[in-house]
């Protein structure tokens, strides 16, 4: 039951895009009008308005918080905040990220996911922007020496280990499994995404490559997330995510 309440060129860049650009602020606001932000939410009270007042204050005004089993308030204070909420019975990150991209509006040419919990860098979007009229997937990378203590053990190696079997298996070298990314709409269709759980990011980036899209990767900051982690911050949230991932991998190799 779903509920609503409104209140890379053909291969992948090698390297990083340059975080010190610069990019006009005209590139953003064009891309804010035509791009629909999808934020899966699970207990978030705390921090997902701050997200939604967030995008809202650079352009993005059309955002759709992903309610899925919360027993909070996630739902009322994303609404509040001024974003569409979609509210599901069912938990599951990749669920929440295919329920924010279903009937679409007929003027959005690209999808933005973002975190509820305040991690996500919302000043790498300009470079996003920038990025978009030559890409079809944009990327953002929790690569910056700096920022490196704010994720956790789990984070580090599932996030080395992943894009080293993509490279292994596909040629393509990524360099994390980052949830602050953009897809064209169009893109986004051909590839059919089938995960409904944590192989959701690695499912995309596979059929990113095996599709020849466009894409980039931009560093970004990954800043210290408000609340515990649903998945890396219990063992057993770990292990069924890492668990996923190599699945998902292995499963695309073959078919």
């Amino acid at each position: 039951m779903l509920n609503r309440d409104h209140k890379s060129d053909s291969m992948a860049m090698g390297a990083l895009a340059d975080p010190t650009a610069q990019p006009k602020t005209s590139f953003l606001d064009d891309f804010a009008s035509r791009t629909l932000v999808i934020i899966p939410a699970h207990n978030e009270e705390e921090c997902v308005a701050g997200v939604v007042r967030g995008l809202r204050e650079r352009g993005f005004l059309r955002i759709r918080v992903v309610d899925n089993a919360s027993t909070d308030r996630t739902a009322a204070r994303a609404a509040e905040a001024g974003a569409e909420v979609l509210s599901h019975p069912h938990a599951g990150y990749g669920l929440a990220c295919w329920l924010g991209g279903r009937e679409l509006p007929f003027d959005i040419e690209w999808l933005l996911y973002c975190n509820a919990d305040a991690s996500d860098d919302l000043e790498a979007l300009e470079r996003f922007a920038a990025l978009a009229p030559d890409r079809d997937l944009i990327l953002g990378c929790r690569t910056r020496p700096e920022d490196r203590p704010t994720m956790t053990c789990p984070q580090r190696f599932g996030n080395w280990l992943a894009p080293f079997l993509i490279h292994l298996l596909w040629r393509h070298r990524f360099h994390d499994l980052g949830p602050q990314r953009a897809i064209r709409c169009d893109a986004y269709r051909r590839i059919h995404m089938q995960d409904r759980g944590f192989g959701w990011t690695v499912e995309m980036q596979i059929k990113a490559v095996r599709h020849g899209l466009r894409i980039a990767e931009i560093a970004v900051h990954y800043r210290e997330r408000v609340g515990v982690s649903k998945i890396t911050g219990t063992v057993s949230g770990t292990l069924k995510a890492g668990t996923k991932i190599i699945y998902t991998i292995f499963k695309y190799l073959i078919t």
